[in-house]
């Protein structure tokens, strides 16, 4: 297989990450230095959910699967990009805005809702992003899909209240993941996604670093 392009989707790992509210706040570290005991090691005190990251179904469920007993052809697959940087914080990814891509969809294919809302990382706005409709989610799920990636904080509404998507996307087993980036940079038709977990026994979530390929 040649490769003809990589996208790097992941955030950098470092003390300044948005995190949800009431997460683990990051907190990475040296552990030793070369200056004094002559190689570099680093703690990395994070929580499952730092940063560019997938939700196994054990984050919402107690009988969902976890991180390391899920398939990992969950985490790979083409990936269908649907345009949304129109819209505003608080406002909904609607049906009438995923339309024109669900002949795209089916099984085995990864959801890229394309927010463009990295664009205010390390800003309030970040907490106050857009999120997806439920009504879009149950019909992706109807076509099949079991995986969906979105470039903000959340998929669900930015008060944190309720998590419909959530609920409705691990109740059959399936993949969420935030904090995505550079949804932007894929301008290439088909692109090949790759978002691995670490396996994380037990896990209900695990940072990723993902890409997207053109083949």
């Amino acid at each position: 297989m040649e490769v003809k392009k990589i996208v790097d989707l992941s955030l950098p790992l470092n003390n300044d990450l948005p995190i949800f509210p009431g997460d683990p706040e990051p907190n990475i570290r040296p552990a030793t230095t070369i200056a004094k005991h002559g190689y570099n090691t680093s703690y990395l005190d994070i929580g499952s959910h730092t940063g560019t990251h997938v939700d196994a179904p054990f984050h919402f469920r107690e009988e969902g699967k976890t991180i390391d007993r899920l398939p990992l052809e969950h985490f790979m697959g083409e990936g269908v990009l649907i345009p949304v940087t129109s819209k505003q914080g608080g406002q909904a990814i609607t049906l009438d805005d995923a339309s024109p891509y669900m002949e795209k969809l089916g099984p085995k294919k990864i959801v890229l809702f394309h927010t463009g809302w990295t664009k205010y990382l390390g800003q309030e706005e970040y907490f106050n992003h857009p999120y997806v409709d439920i009504e879009v989610v149950v019909k992706m799920l109807d076509l099949g899909v079991r995986t969906f990636l979105i470039d903000a904080l959340n998929v669900d509404p930015p008060n944190g209240e309720d998590f419909p998507v959530h609920e409705a996307i691990t109740v059959v087993n399936g993949i969420i993941g935030e904090n995505f980036t550079n949804f932007d940079q894929i301008t290439f038709d088909n692109p090949l996604i790759i978002a691995l977990p670490l396996k994380v026994a037990n896990g209900d979530g695990s940072p990723v670093r993902a890409v997207a390929i053109k083949c």
